[in-house]
């Protein structure tokens, strides 16, 4: 009878303890699945992608946003489906621009970065013609969470950004270029007027003449200061006094038996040099360009070259640095001087640059001028 008993009471607890462990399953199921609604809902709040896969690339769980970014590819989404796959038939729905012409070695390269994620940001475009920020690390058990942000509004703020930098770039050269051509056309016919009177005030003339010539040379002075306010050109190149003295006869004792070379495109400046040079003893040799002035290097033996920067066939930089290659071949080394309108810093530089000794600026003035033969002669 005991036996009975006791058989009885031992299948009522084995039922018992079936029981309740099915209790205890499905309440534990309920609490996963319960946890898993939490997080998804927690996810679908996110206004950036989440994707989690497992250690094999699975598909576990991903959020709206997801889904919406890669709408294409949406009806592919699974738990359990590989990531792998979903990739592939992306691919060959053209869902990645990136991956046209290169599809295997791109899904490679992709899957890689998957399965070995470092956190490192990296970006991606989709076909829709969007741009995400992806980052990918890797969870406790082994698995990947992936997060992506669309940057496409960045991108195009980046690329506006970029756009208006080359606008105010090209704007800024052209201003430079302007204001290089406005100093060469208004400096050109000033350094005329200038040199010329500045000759004829070394001429024999009487009180009233001469007085017209300084007036003539102080109107000039001023106007030159105003082109240079006016284009935002310092001349770095010399020290300009309010009232630039005429030259007198015995500056010529400086340079008694100096041999010139003289490169200029325009016939005034030319005369002008030839007048301030001629009057000091000097022989000039004036050229019309810079192919010129090469030829004639070569050919003669000149103490100093007087070099015009913009020039027909050939402009002065090009021509200083055909002389320096010449004298490689044996020729001496010419002291040139860049007589120019143009004396930006960057015009100074490149005309060091080129091999220039010196860099004046037009109007010339002939104190200067002989400042600048005299101390490339003398460090020559």
């Amino acid at each position: 009878m005991w036996r009975g008993v006791f058989s009885w009471l031992g299948g009522l607890k084995a039922d018992l303890r079936r029981r309740l462990a099915g209790q205890i399953l499905a309440e534990a199921e309920a609490d996963r699945r319960a946890a898993r609604d939490l997080l998804q809902e927690a996810m679908d709040l996110l206004p950036e992608g989440v994707v989690l896969l497992d250690a094999q690339g699975r598909y576990i769980l991903w959020n709206r946003r997801y889904a919406e970014i890669y709408h294409r590819s949406a009806d592919l989404f699974a738990q359990g489906a590989s990531f792998a796959d979903t990739l592939r038939a992306g691919v060959a729905r053209g869902d990645y621009p990136e991956a046209a012409g290169r599809e295997e070695a791109w899904i490679a390269e992709r899957l890689h970065k998957l399965m070995n994620p470092t956190g490192e940001r990296h970006e991606q475009q989709i076909s829709d013609g969007h741009w995400l920020m992806i980052e990918e690390k890797r969870t406790s058990d082994g698995g990947v969470i992936g997060l992506r942000v669309d940057i496409t509004q960045m991108k195009r703020q980046a690329e506006a950004l970029e756009d208006a930098l080359h606008r105010v770039e090209a704007a800024s050269r052209a201003k430079t270029e302007f204001l290089a051509d406005m100093s060469h056309g208004l400096r050109t016919p000033l350094n005329g007027v200038m040199g010329l009177t500045q000759a004829l005030a070394a001429t024999d003339l009487s009180e009233v003449q001469r007085g017209l010539v300084e007036d003539i040379l102080r109107s000039a002075g001023a106007l030159d200061d105003l082109v240079g306010g006016l284009l935002d050109y310092g001349d770095a190149a010399r020290v300009a006094d309010e009232h630039p003295p005429a030259p007198s006869h015995h500056v010529g004792a400086e340079a008694p038996t100096l041999r010139v070379l003289a490169a200029d495109d325009n016939p005034t400046n030319r005369k002008v040099v030839e007048l301030m040079l001629g009057a000091a003893g000097a022989e000039v040799v004036s050229v019309e360009n810079g192919q010129e002035a090469v030829a004639a290097w070569q050919d003669g033996a000149f103490d100093v070259v007087l070099m015009d920067l913009r020039m027909p066939v050939m402009d002065g930089l090009d021509a200083i640095r055909a002389i320096r290659r010449s004298e490689t071949s044996g020729l001496p080394r010419a002291p040139i001087i860049v007589v120019s309108a143009n004396t930006s810093p960057d015009d100074l530089a490149a005309s060091a640059t080129a091999g220039a000794d010196r860099h004046i600026g037009k109007p010339i003035r002939a104190d200067e001028l002989f400042d600048a033969i005299t101390g490339v002669i003398e460090a020559a």
